[in-house]
């Protein structure tokens, strides 16, 4: 099951054998097409992000984004809706209808959790620490989904689930350790801690997605009033960190426009568009590759493209990162015959 709807969500929880239920088929030309979309279009979102943050402030920017993409989002089902009231009779469980007073809660805390914590600060960060490095911090995500999972529902580790912890966090070392010429910290310390606490708070975020969160059952109702929801805390919080002081619109360049364009239309739309539709033709452990193939292509993409310097420490680390993410995937990814009580019992609403 997947517990987020976003442009970079989690990894699927493979606890239950749902890897095996897709809905419909395609050819395996097709889906390999659309995984090379998903790790080009999420992985090149860190390059979009370093150059709207070049001249728009990170929570502003963020907030624009997404307040637009999701405004889209709702837009496109409020027609779909329409179509859907003019066709044939559908069940029951499947009709649209309005979000309840609930599903707003929910959707303003994981929507602030995944927004606000974890793109707003990847935006901060990405103003003082490179773009690749910034997404091999990123790529930490199924560690502390893991880590939380354990810690706060009791979620069994995997023998290689524990290894690939170990394995990741020490990649994190090799990463940020102080290595550098001048015997301190290679990067800048506050935009590392920021980056470190991105991936925390999506994972939070996910987890109360799967486990507690009460959202709208048709995904793109769940992701639109998600974006919305994280696109007006971002405003709030560009509001209270003094962003828009000093802000001109005139000064906006035009890499900054094409970077928040890019992010909006491609990153958010085409990339979610053509994730939800790997849920329904392909395997969920092929598609969960996605977490240590996007890192390895923002690397790249941020050398070509931004001139970033790779060091052999940072590929170094880098390599590392990525196996223990594949470790903690791979082992995810193998059905179990013993459901996990606290994945079996998550509710279903918050994964689509």
């Amino acid at each position: 099951m997947y517990a987020a709807h976003l442009d970079q969500p989690t990894e699927p929880s493979l606890a239950e054998g749902n890897y095996l239920r897709v809905r419909s088929s395609a050819g395996p030309l097709a889906i390999w097409l659309g995984l090379l979309v998903l790790y080009f279009v999420w992985g090149s979102t860190y390059i979009g992000i370093r150059l709207a943050d070049e001249s728009i402030p990170p929570f502003l920017m963020a907030g624009t984004r997404f307040l637009m993409a999701g405004a889209a989002l709702l837009a496109w089902e409020v027609l779909a809706v329409r179509r859907i009231g003019r066709g044939p009779a559908m069940p029951a469980g499947e009709r649209p209808s309005l979000p309840t007073a609930r599903q707003w809660r929910d959707s303003a805390i994981v929507g602030g959790a995944l927004l606000l914590g974890g793109m707003g600060l990847v935006a901060l960060g990405e103003r003082t620490v490179p773009a690749g490095i910034a997404a091999f911090q990123i790529a930490l995500l199924p560690v502390w989904i893991a880590v939380l999972g354990r810690i706060f529902f009791g979620n069994r580790l995997a023998p290689a689930v524990v290894l690939g912890i170990v394995v990741g966090l020490g990649g994190v070392v090799i990463l940020v350790g102080p290595f550098g010429s001048s015997g301190g910290p290679a990067f800048d310390p506050f935009g590392l801690l920021v980056l470190l606490c991105s991936p925390i708070c999506w994972a939070a975020g996910s987890l109360y997605s799967s486990h507690r969160a009460v959202l709208p059952h048709r995904p793109l109702t769940a992701t639109g009033l998600q974006m919305v929801c994280g696109g007006t805390l971002l405003l709030i919080a560009a509001v209270l960190t003094g962003e828009l002081r000093g802000f001109e619109i005139a000064a906006v360049t035009g890499r900054s426009i094409l970077g928040l364009a890019y992010l909006t239309t491609v990153g958010s739309l085409v990339g979610f568009t053509t994730y939800v539709w790997l849920l329904r033709v392909a395997p969920l452990p092929k598609i969960a590759t996605y977490a240590y193939v996007n890192p390895i292509v923002a690397f790249v993409l941020a050398g070509l493209l931004l001139g970033e310097t790779i060091e052999p420490r940072t590929a170094l680390a880098g390599a590392v990162i990525v196996i223990g993410v594949a470790l903690i995937v791979t082992a995810r990814g193998r059905p179990s015959r013993e459901p996990d009580p606290a994945t079996a019992s998550a509710d279903p609403a918050g994964a689509h």
